[in-house]
């Protein structure tokens, strides 16, 4: 992750298509676009999964129904604990055969629709619920010496909760970090990277429509509240320098060309 930083290489977030999705062929296209621009650019594509609880395609799936090439260092797989045991094995095989060894390991959304791990499933019996932490003990013990694992921060929650929760991920083998969406600049994030000796990418939000974090930041954002996500980005630039930075719902046909002249 210091290389990446290093080397002023964006991760950019790409969905999958929804398995119910209506045109799939079209969103199987788009998605092998997206993706291979990315590899194209050098930068890191960053596959979530089953983002806000929608049933997706995995990304290794799509990996390998798409032939896409896996160029080391420049994909990133989320991992959440809404998977069966013989899923959740399945995907770090993949990983580890395919050469993709950045992980981003969270709780998730989930939904009634999604199976859940349970604690007996990956060697458990003193916890209620699997977390992301279980989940990086898990993977270490398995798979050890084979991924870099990164866990998520949100600012927006009770600081003291939130620190407490990321002393726990960092015991459990965190390597790295990547923040909810910033809007400028949080006090949360500046502790974050002052506390922990640790690589921090900075999220911006790069959807126009700034109240779809109304969840995220725990109150009512209004439709029509101004927001130019390009500005942001570069805020976000100005103040998190030496950080890495995490593109939320980039624009591929507006935005994206604009990204060589930010970081250089």
């Amino acid at each position: 992750m210091r290389e990446h930083i290093a080397d002023r290489k964006y991760h950019v977030e790409i969905l999958p298509p929804k398995q119910a999705s209506q045109k799939l062929d079209d969103d199987l296209e788009r998605f092998r676009q997206k993706y291979e621009k990315v590899m194209d650019a050098g930068y890191i594509a960053c596959i979530t999964d089953n983002a806000m609880g929608n049933l997706a395609f995995q990304g290794t799936e799509l990996i390998e129904e798409l032939s896409l090439q896996v160029k080391p260092g420049q994909v990133m797989i989320h991992l959440n604990t809404f998977h069966t045991k013989q899923d959740l094995d399945l995907i770090l095989s993949t990983c580890r055969d395919k050469g993709i060894t950045d992980l981003l390991v969270v709780s998730g959304d989930g939904s009634e629709r999604l199976p859940k791990l349970a604690p007996e499933d990956i060697g458990y019996t003193d916890v209620e619920s699997v977390t992301s932490v279980e989940l990086l003990k898990y993977i270490h013990r398995e798979f050890p010496d084979t991924f870099s694992l990164g866990v998520a921060f949100n600012p927006y929650e009770p600081p003291e909760h939130e620190f407490a929760k990321m002393n726990r991920k960092m015991a459990a083998g965190a390597q790295y970090v990547i923040t909810q969406p910033v809007i400028d600049e949080h006090a949360a994030v500046n502790r974050l990277i002052e506390d922990y000796d640790a690589p921090v990418v900075v999220e911006a939000w790069m959807s126009k429509k700034l109240h779809l974090l109304s969840d995220a930041v725990g109150y009512e954002i209004p439709e029509d509240t101004p927001y130019d996500p390009m500005e942001n980005l570069k805020t976000l630039h100005r103040n998190y320098d030496g950080c890495g930075f995490y593109l939320a719902l980039l624009g591929f046909k507006t935005q994206y060309p604009e990204l060589a002249t930010i970081w250089k």
